[in-house]
């Protein structure tokens, strides 16, 4: 059953980090490789951490490793920060993560936008309301990486009993103005492209941001929402512009780096966390993997893991 956990909707105006999904070298799911990432983020102050989500490789996940996987993060987390849950894939997968994530504790669902080549509008709201009967009363966030649904269906959308949130993941901040204008002011809105995307979505509205660099360096993703709050736009680019070169990484190979880039920083700060799936990208090329280094060295990050190895 669902643990005591604060009001997920205002905590949604925070830090989502969306945690990777560890293996072992036979490419296994190792969840205790997961907790060092945990404890740093919670130590940190992220307000949200995701089990399921994109960076934790969801769709290279069987149905039964994704439930696996939201209870072992549930157990790591141990209550000390609320737990989103990703769900998605046929409706049927999505009802039984919904089901097995409300057994886990999970504070909330965050719905992956279906990827069927067929999808219809109508059709996502009828999954949405699945998953929110499913869930029995949990919160729901859905997860639009695709804007081209329409404003009719977000609306719709965002009206489905129990939504709370939108974790808006596109590139458009004048429709996502649009799409806040339409729905309900109680809706959290969420900058869905983490931290380079976070200050022009801030500032039409999408308060808080998704982050996978929170695995790696949870601190700056903390200082820039800090700065985002503030209002002070100026530092929060500074701050954004100083992770450039990591977050360009994640975005080569057509964005099939994006978790390459973060589990092998983890792995050089001695915290491996196994392989990525095909089709992601895996390993990094030398020159990949020589820029990452030099980017965490920039940051003092492998001067950290060296000192506490001592």
């Amino acid at each position: 059953m669902p643990s005591s956990t604060p009001n997920l909707a205002p905590l949604l105006s925070g830090i989502s980090g969306i945690l990777v999904t560890p293996f072992d070298a036979d490419d296994r799911l190792a969840p205790r490789r997961l907790k060092p990432v945990v404890d740093r983020a919670v130590a940190a102050g992220v307000h949200i951490l995701t089990a399921n989500g994109n960076t934790g490789e969801f769709y290279g996940l069987t149905t039964s490793e994704a439930e696996r996987a939201v209870h072992a993060a549930a157990e790591l987390i141990d209550g000390r920060a609320p737990l989103l849950a990703g769900v998605g894939r046929s409706v049927g997968d999505a009802v039984a993560l919904a089901r097995a994530s409300r057994a886990a504790g999970a504070a909330g669902l965050m719905v992956h936008q279906p990827p069927d080549p067929f999808v219809s509008p109508r059709g996502t709201v009828a999954y949405v309301e699945r998953v929110a009967e499913a869930g029995s009363g949990l919160p729901i966030v859905l997860y639009l990486r695709n804007d081209a649904i329409g404003f009719d269906a977000i609306e719709r959308l965002c009206a489905v009993p129990g939504v709370v949130g939108v974790k808006w993941a596109s590139p458009t901040p004048l429709r996502l103005a649009e799409a806040m204008r339409r729905c309900s002011p109680d809706i959290v809105w969420v900058g869905g492209l983490a931290e380079p995307w976070a200050p022009p979505l801030c500032a039409v509205g999408a308060r808080g941001f998704t982050s996978g660099l929170i695995n790696v360096w949870p601190e700056r993703s903390v200082a820039i929402h800090a700065a985002l709050t503030a209002g002070d736009y100026r530092h929060a680019n500074a701050l954004i512009a100083e992770m450039r070169a990591f977050e360009d990484l994640r975005a080569e190979e057509g964005n099939g780096t994006n978790v390459t880039v973060v589990k092998s920083a983890l792995a050089l700060m001695g915290e491996d966390c196994g392989a990525v799936r095909p089709p992601g990208a895996w390993p990094l090329t030398d020159r990949q993997n020589s820029g990452l280094r030099d980017a965490l060295a920039t940051w003092g990050l492998l001067d950290r893991t060296r000192a506490a190895a001592e």
